[in-house]
């Protein structure tokens, strides 16, 4: 199953294409849901489980994650593209939806990979904190590169997290 998902005009649909099995052809997405504070009825996945719209939930009234780890580790590889971080999440850190806790995940990162403070990788990494994690919650890592442009958090989130050029 491969999962797109795309924001527009403050909607952020989630875009499943199934193969193999039986299922739709690939070439044949399927829109599960969007994500949007102007949208009554919540999105779903492809199983009919809600996504929290982190806009909308109500935040939790104390971190319950707050004495356990957000991100398990980070490592810099080399990719056609140039340098990658691959932050790799907890599972605290994939569940904590508390306001703070994607700063303090951020400050993780930071800890253990001091050269990440570079201009735009902190949008990318709140953008797959608050988004990524919500379309894909079992993704292995996430990658931030400080190649791609420093173009501002809204329009990081336009790109998918990805300014400057898709992931490969």
């Amino acid at each position: 199953m491969r999962q797109r998902w795309k924001l527009s005009g403050g909607l952020l649909a989630l875009a499943v294409s199934l193969s193999g099995c039986g299922a739709a052809e690939e070439s044949s997405p399927v829109i599960v849901g969007s994500l949007s504070p102007l949208t009554a009825a919540p999105a779903t996945t492809a199983t009919g489980q809600p996504i929290a719209d982190p806009t909308l939930s109500p935040a939790p009234p104390v971190d319950t994650y707050a004495d356990q780890p957000l991100i398990d580790r980070t490592e810099w590889t080399d990719a056609v593209d140039g340098r990658r971080l691959l932050v790799y999440p907890t599972e605290a850190g994939r569940k904590d939806t508390f306001p703070s806790a994607g700063e303090r995940a951020w400050q993780e990162v930071l800890v253990d990979s001091p050269d990440a403070d570079t201009p735009g990788m902190r949008d990318q990494f709140i953008c797959h904190w608050e988004w990524a994690r919500l379309v894909r919650p079992d993704k292995p890592s996430w990658n931030l590169e400080p190649w791609r442009p420093a173009v501002g958090y809204q329009e990081t989130v336009n790109a998918l997290c990805n300014p400057g050029g898709p992931e490969r």
